[in-house]
């Protein structure tokens, strides 16, 4: 491995050793808990409250499951690749430690400061976890022709752009966005794009061979697809208002996702000449409704409106897989691993227009005292109209920071400093990994029999 520079022995400690030092300064001089986490602010403010009231006991059970989103869905999902399971996980659980915990810095400084610290609690939690959602996938779009150097040095990166458009979005333009639509998943995805567009192999043909799944690989990737599938009414109503305003985004997204199950299967028997149906459409597709009803999940969409989205989302996301996916690798060159513009691009874009439609037709006689909440730039001097352009300024915005992002940082990661894999040994393991020795138990398997062994077995 050492010809291909691919040895890690030095750059990968070093990276996470100064990264990791780093934050801890940061988070010794910048951050404090918040009025729910300390305990002096706590007793000090809630003296006569009961401790239940404190926000973890409403928020945890949410960041509990985008966690589970986080940490395990992303990471199984990104399995089936046959040679590069251990990446896949691996990578996944390294870049999420990370991205954590500088998102936590990257969006305090924009959105919790106060009096110069920045305030963590179960909030900044969920918040950091979206941000490294959105790391994540652009990691997939990459994944099996980066070094896990180069995936952190792009989080750096990522996340700070990450925190920058999220403000601009919510702080600057109020667009509202609680399932992440624009933020996350649009911005995550073609940021990703741009990235392998740089990064783009001519040769990667050579590991073509490994660049598939095999039956038990697409099995484990749909363990990542079910933990996705059935948290995501949390990650879309993780930090929306208590009350209505949270009962009708998971409800939403409920029923968005399961229309969007059966457009997936649907259409993938459908584009197919004998019907059968395609394992990647299954694990990915069925996962767009979820993305697709982000922004306008706490919005009232009704759960007809929802189903609408899910199938809508599950359609493009199948006929995106069958016949997009081969134009932009071979019109554009761009090689995107796990299809992210199919699941995550094109329903994210989705999801901000149907966020305006919404916005566009908000009042009081559908929101009643609601309006407030989900709108409260419209109950104060924004009119529906002002609001869905804002939403699709959004959008705009988005798509600008994401692309012009990912070719900075792509060019950044194209140095020959990383240790990235070399053509012929891309989504393969071993070029990072001790790998436990399945070829010596073949091997074992195959041993021919000695002579007297033979006699004594046949006597």
């Amino acid at each position: 491995m050492a010809e291909y520079s691919t040895n890690l022995r030095v750059k990968l400690p070093v990276v996470c050793i100064v990264l990791e030092v780093i934050l801890i300064i940061l988070f010794g001089v910048l951050v404090e808990y918040d009025e729910e986490t300390g305990a002096k602010k706590w007793h000090h403010k809630h003296s006569n409250d009961s401790d239940m009231e404190n926000g973890f006991y409403y928020r945890y059970p949410s960041f509990q499951d985008v966690h589970v989103m986080i940490f395990i869905g992303f990471g199984f999902l990104m399995t089936f690749l046959q040679r590069y399971g251990f990446s896949s996980v691996g990578f996944n659980f390294l870049i999420a430690a990370f991205s954590l915990q500088w998102a936590t810095l990257m969006q305090g400084f924009f959105h919790g400061m106060h009096g110069g610290k920045i305030h963590v609690g179960v909030e900044s939690m969920i918040n950091a976890d979206f941000c490294t959602g959105s790391v994540l996938i652009s990691f997939g779009a990459v994944l099996g022709k980066t070094s896990p150097v180069q995936m952190l040095v792009m989080a750096i990166f990522e996340v700070a752009l990450f925190a920058v458009n999220e403000f601009i979005l919510l702080e600057v333009l109020h667009a509202k966005d609680a399932g992440g639509s624009m933020t996350i998943h649009t911005f995550g995805a073609y940021f990703g794009l741009v990235v392998t567009r740089v990064l783009y192999r001519p040769n990667l043909s050579q590991s073509q061979k490994r660049n598939c799944s095999v039956y038990n690989s697409d099995l484990f990737a749909m363990i990542g697809t079910l933990f996705l599938w059935m948290f995501w009414p949390s990650f879309n109503s993780a930090i929306t208002h208590l009350g209505d305003d949270q009962h009708r985004t998971a409800l939403n997204t409920y029923y968005s996702l399961a229309s969007c199950t059966l457009a997936t299967f649907a259409f993938s028997a459908l584009v197919n000449h004998e019907g059968k149906l395609d394992m990647v459409h299954i694990q990915n597709a069925a996962l767009a409704g979820g993305v697709a009803i982000g922004t306008a999940g706490e919005m009232m969409l009704t759960p007809f409106g929802s189903m609408i989205v899910g199938f809508l989302a599950g359609t493009i996301s199948v006929l995106g897989y069958k016949y997009l996916t081969p134009i932009l690798e071979s019109k554009l060159k761009i090689q995107d691993t796990c299809g992210v513009h199919n699941l995550h691009g094109m329903p994210g874009v989705l999801g901000a227009i149907v966020g305006s439609i919404a916005a566009a037709t908000a009042s009081t006689s559908i929101y009643g005292n609601g309006l407030q909440d989900v709108f409260p730039e419209i109950s104060d001097h924004f009119t529906q109209t002002n609001q869905a352009v804002m939403q699709i300024v959004s959008l705009a915005v988005t798509l600008g920071m994401a692309l012009i992002g990912g070719l900075i940082v792509g060019f950044i990661l194209k140095l020959p400093i990383y240790g990235a894999p070399p053509d012929t040994l891309c989504f393969e393991d071993s070029v990072y990994w001790e790998l436990p020795g399945e070829e010596e138990t073949q091997h074992e398997l195959t041993v021919v029999k000695l002579d007297e062994e033979s006699e004594k077995l046949n006597s």
